[in-house]
């Protein structure tokens, strides 16, 4: 009877992980990227097409790929694409920042075909680099053909890989200035007045701590978004794809999140240190320790544990901040973390006396 009970009891709590949100979306994901760790999901690894959502793929591509000062002039092709524009005309010239801000506020499609152009050529070079920086995101069942993310057989996403290109790109501090951007300004030639972008995420304005980050539509797509919301130093990245009622969906779902999640201190740096043998020193070991504490998001379906790799010993003269062994951060049996172990003294070299020496020194002393 134990047992029966324990399975059923182990049975809720999985369907309550798994569906203790109700929305609309046809595929969803709720994703905490410092331990990689699933909250929610909802048909998250099934291949969809996902609009405007793949200019986060495209952004990270070109911040990695060019200079953000580059001067990049409109093609007649990026000019006349069909959809979202920033009203680019042909000839006209912009700093590769100003057409991200367009890029990644207004949808600008116009904007992603510049930038694509500039960066490779073609936007049939540039969606191989975007696969690329795919493959760095550690996704495996999405392809990229277009910089823009009108609908083309073969561009296809999941919720789980959109998530992870999101933690990937949220890693650079430009991208994060940019999609958290309510407004901005670029030049408009020809005008007495600049253009101004408003960001199409109205999450930034209504939904306490969010950050980001990026809408899309298409009629086949359907509404698609990706938003991301921080609080107390805890980040949550929501997707979804094909949901008619997106802006509910994301509002449950990080709510979900961050009444399910707390931050917790595993390892303080004062509590992590060590000693290291000193090899031919003036001390015997040296202390070393990581240099910041080890926080994670955590609740009771959460394990953790720290694994120390330390060098047997050292050769000395050893100095302040010397690498000498990292501690691996475990969640649920997986890395999520590699900090390095630094000396916190230094140690000199201990002098041994050359035996030959010390007899020249005494017999310059005696004569």
């Amino acid at each position: 009877m134990k047992k029966i009970v324990f399975m059923l009891l182990s049975l809720y709590i999985i369907t309550f992980s798994v569906y203790a949100v109700d929305i609309s979306a046809h595929s969803a994901i709720l994703y905490e990227p410092e331990t990689k760790t699933v909250l929610f999901e909802k048909n998250s690894e099934m291949p969809m097409s996902m609009a405007s959502t793949t200019k986060i793929i495209t952004a990270i591509t070109a911040i990695e790929n060019g200079k953000l000062d580059d001067v990049v002039t409109v093609s007649k092709y990026a000019a006349d694409v069909e959809g979202s524009s920033v009203w680019l005309e042909e000839g006209e010239k912009q700093t590769l920042q100003d057409l991200l801000y367009g890029l990644m506020l207004s949808s600008g499609n116009d904007a992603a075909i510049a930038i694509a152009e500039h960066i490779s050529g073609s936007c049939e070079e540039f969606a191989k680099l975007m696969n690329y920086t795919a493959q760095k995101a550690g996704v495996t069942n999405s392809s990229f053909k277009n910089p823009s993310g009108l609908d083309e057989e073969g561009h296809y996403t999941t919720a789980l890989d959109m998530a992870k290109i999101t933690a990937y790109a949220y890693k650079n501090e430009t991208f994060k200035k940019i999609v958290s951007t309510k407004e901005y300004q670029i030049p408009w030639e020809g005008h007495e007045w600049n253009r101004t972008l408003k960001n199409h995420n109205k999450l930034l304005k209504i939904y306490d701590g969010c950050i980001g980050i990026k809408t899309g539509f298409t009629k086949k797509s359907g509404r698609c978004l990706v938003s991301s919301a921080s609080r107390d130093g805890l980040q949550l990245i929501a997707v979804t794809l094909k949901a008619p009622d997106d802006w509910n969906d994301h509002i449950k779902m990080l709510d979900f999140g961050f009444s399910s999640l707390h931050p917790k201190t595993i390892l303080k740096k004062a509590d992590s240190v060590k000693f290291i043998s000193v090899k031919n020193g003036v001390k015997e070991k040296v202390k070393c320790s990581i240099k910041e504490d080890v926080v994670i998001p955590f609740n009771d379906n959460i394990k953790y544990d720290l694994k120390y790799t330390l060098q047997n010993e050292t050769e000395a003269p050893v100095g302040e901040n010397q690498v000498v062994g990292y501690v691996d951060v475990y969640v649920n049996n997986r890395i999520v973390k590699t900090l390095n172990l630094y000396t916190t003294e230094s140690c000199e070299k201990l002098y041994v006396p050359n035996l030959f020496d010390y007899f020249i020194k005494l017999y310059d002393y005696i004569m």
